[in-house]
């Protein structure tokens, strides 16, 4: 039965500032908000009592913080969880980038001097390849297009299709199977039950 298959968990980093301002935070190291490490720690209040056969993280602070808030400072380091490298888009938000690229779409175009939706999605493959060998729930720490793409590729769909899967920072998805390892499924998604909201 589906119950005794494992399960792929993805926590999404805490909030950031360039979050509340909209901009486009790939490669750069920034820390979380003191709301991003309170909604982190409720994370872990979410996970406690979980079991996984392992834990990984991005290295990039805003997600190993997260994971750490969250109570597994033993997670083993994935540079693969890195976020989209944003190239010369970094810092910039959509709108300041559809004035100069008009009908521009990162998940279609991917970013002049960064990485190619294509690339993401090599990412995403190798990490959820390492993960489905692991006999056991799997849970990771990383950032939101990085998990819609492995969202998308665990489904079989192209990862482009990552923009139909929208992430909340802090939230908790899963991805699994309905009867065997065939038949992958979005167990849930974007769950932020575990976040008071306006703290």
């Amino acid at each position: 039965m589906s119950e005794t298959l494992p399960l792929i968990y993805l926590a999404r980093h805490g909030e950031t500032a360039w979050n509340l301002t909209g901009q486009h935070m790939g490669r750069i190291d920034m820390p979380l908000t003191q709301r991003g490490e309170r909604n982190a720690s409720r994370l872990g209040e979410r996970l406690r009592g979980m079991t996984f056969a392992k834990v990984f993280t991005s290295p990039l602070q805003r997600a190993s913080r997260t994971c750490e808030l969250a109570g597994f400072k033993a997670a083993v380091v994935d540079p693969d969880l890195t976020e989209w490298d944003y190239g010369a888009y970094e810092g910039k938000t959509t709108e300041e980038i559809l004035k100069e690229r008009p009908g521009w779409q990162m998940f279609r175009d991917g970013y002049p001097r960064g990485e190619s939706a294509e690339q993401v999605g090599a990412r995403a493959d190798r990490v959820a390849r390492r993960v489905q060998a692991i006999d056991g729930n799997v849970l990771l720490f990383s950032h939101g297009h990085l998990l819609r793409v492995l969202a998308a590729h665990y489904l079989g769909l192209e990862p482009e299709a990552g923009r139909l899967f929208f992430l909340s920072p802090a939230s908790l998805s899963a991805l699994g199977h309905e009867e065997n390892r065939s038949l992958p499924v979005i167990r849930f998604w974007d769950d932020t039950c575990h976040l008071a909201p306006n703290l």
